[in-house]
């Protein structure tokens, strides 16, 4: 009775309720001691003043030179420039008005019939915000249904097309590229557009851009004369892009209330500014990840939201948190190979899946879980006397949290009372400002991704690579080894990438390598077909 006579007393003190967003915060599991918050309070305080500078449009993607200014999105007063606020303002009025005369027939198909799809286009952030979107807040029927190409992937690519059917001429594609030179959202258009031909339609009448001002996208939008293109600024990161165009206008397209998702991000955002720590939830959670990982990464975060609509919650998380926190150097150049490493899916279907090992396996982690009170619109069948469905998702809650607490693994636990558009504006507006504090405290940079840029121009030097094997072999009359093919270009350490090459080219008649069979993988040899 005093254990639990005491953690009733430690959930009282360590409660983050806040109301007005509808959301509080749980910490009485995690097991730091009381003198943790005072011992971090000074260097919580400089990251409020650093996160502060970042809200006033100071250089904080120093790579690069770009301000940080997601925060601007759902409060345009807040940015730096009256230029920037006009930007801001007017792109949120320009999709509101694109996708009522999508909805209402005034911009329809080459057919003169009416959209009722829309086909994402992008890739990361450019895709994953918008999916996780679309996906919480699927309320059919929705005034237009959502696809997705997010990889460059020809099988995925032909099962989306495959899915559309004959109502490709009803879709409206949405290619997503800040840069606009991204390849795997340029192979997407590209493929897409092929699509688009074989049905006999006119690609640039059933397509829009979100793209940087001046990019080849952009370019690419004019001079096709698009239907339309909607800006992405330089100061807005792919993984913190969703409540600009990159996640609205899929939203909006939809049929998703996003002045309330604006919303539930703004006020999200006013209360996670405030410096009175445990008044904080964004900074109370940044803590937690301090505390659970000795500031260093050492445990991952799992991810356990009760509640199908946020199964694609933790997916978009691994990116927001691991391509902002997963860095090798610090802000002083020291090498400290930071990160957090997150996964998850949902409850109560995970304990039937993993939980056996998060209760009785290695210790290497700690938990998550978002509790949604709502359990649905309307009244629920009673599956047992007095008890319905959702009162069993809450019974699985608990005692997963409880099973857990009893062998020593750590849980915070997020819970919100409904999942709608303002509650799915506040969870990004939050978990937005606990990355940024978190980078803070750990004294790294948040805003670049230098690995991300690092596996792009390997990427390329393999295309290179491998146009260069394909021009020897069409030259070449007969067959030869890939170590051979090596030595030909003076690349004798390539060998095995090669050999990669042309597997995978054998693999693909309409590539025209044929791979002759040999008992030893250095003997096998490699030609042109007729």
């Amino acid at each position: 009775m005093k254990k639990k006579t005491t953690l009733w007393k430690r959930y009282q003190k360590y409660f983050c309720a806040c109301p007005i967003i509808g959301l509080s915060l749980d910490i009485s599991r995690m097991k730091f001691d009381d003198c943790f918050f005072a011992e971090m309070e000074s260097v919580m305080q400089d990251a409020f003043s650093e996160m502060s500078a970042l809200e006033s449009g100071v250089i904080a993607n120093r790579d690069e030179g770009r301000m940080v200014g997601h925060y601007w999105l759902r409060n345009p007063s807040l940015s730096p420039s009256p230029d920037i606020q006009l930007e801001i303002e007017a792109a949120i009025g320009k999709i509101k008005s694109f996708s009522s005369n999508i909805h209402n027939g005034i911009i329809v198909t080459q057919n003169n019939t009416t959209f009722i799809n829309f086909l994402i286009i992008g890739i990361g952030g450019s895709a994953l915000g918008p999916q996780f979107v679309a996906d919480a807040l699927a309320a059919p029927p929705d005034r237009m249904n959502a696809y997705f190409l997010d990889n460059t992937d020809p099988d995925g690519i032909d099962k989306v097309f495959a899915e559309l059917g004959e109502a490709v001429s009803e879709t409206l594609v949405v290619v997503i590229s800040k840069s606009g030179s991204t390849k795997e959202t340029r192979n997407g258009m590209l493929e897409a557009k092929r699509a688009y031909l074989r049905a006999g339609l006119d690609f640039s009448k059933h397509v829009v851009a979100v793209t940087g001002s001046g990019s080849e996208l952009d370019k690419l939008a004019q001079s096709e004369q698009w239907l339309e293109i909607f800006p992405m600024w330089d100061w807005v990161g792919g993984r913190t892009s969703v409540t600009s165009a990159v996640g609205l206008l899929p939203a909006a397209l939809q049929g998703i209330d996003i002045s309330a998702l604006l919303e539930g991000a703004r006020l999200c955002d006013e209360i996670t500014r405030q410096s009175d720590t445990l008044k904080n939830p964004a900074a109370v959670m940044a803590l937690m990840w301090h505390y659970a990982t000795a500031g260093r990464g050492t445990k991952d975060m799992v991810m356990l939201p009760y509640k199908d609509r946020l199964l694609l919650f933790s997916r978009y998380l691994q990116q927001l948190i691991m391509e902002s926190i997963g860095k090798e150097f610090d802000r002083n150049g020291v090498t400290v190979n930071q990160g957090l490493t997150v996964y998850g899916n949902k409850g109560s279907t995970d304990q039937h899946a993993y939980v056996q090992q998060l209760r009785e396996g290695v210790a290497n982690f700690f938990v998550t879980f978002i509790e949604v009170l709502k359990d649905r619109e309307g009244s629920s069948q009673l599956v047992e006397e007095g008890i319905t469905s959702g009162d069993f998702l809450f019974g699985f809650f608990q005692g997963t949290r409880t099973a857990l607490y009893e062998n020593g693994r750590e849980s915070m636990t997020l819970t919100i009372n409904q999942v709608d558009s303002f509650t799915i504006g506040v969870l990004i507006a939050l978990f937005e400002r606990a990355v940024g504090l978190y980078a803070s405290l750990i004294n790294i940079n948040a805003y670049h991704q230098p690995g991300v840029e690092a596996g792009k121009k390997a990427a390329e030097s393999v295309i290179t690579l491998q146009k260069a094997v394909m021009g020897l072999l069409q030259k070449e009359s007969i067959g030869m080894t890939a170590e051979a093919i090596a030595v030909q270009l003076e690349k004798p350490d390539d060998a095995e990438i090669i050999f990669s090459i042309l597997r995978h080219l054998a693999a693909n008649p309409d590539r025209m390598v044929i791979q002759d069979s040999a008992e030893q993988m250095a003997e096998v040899i490699f030609r042109i077909g007729n």
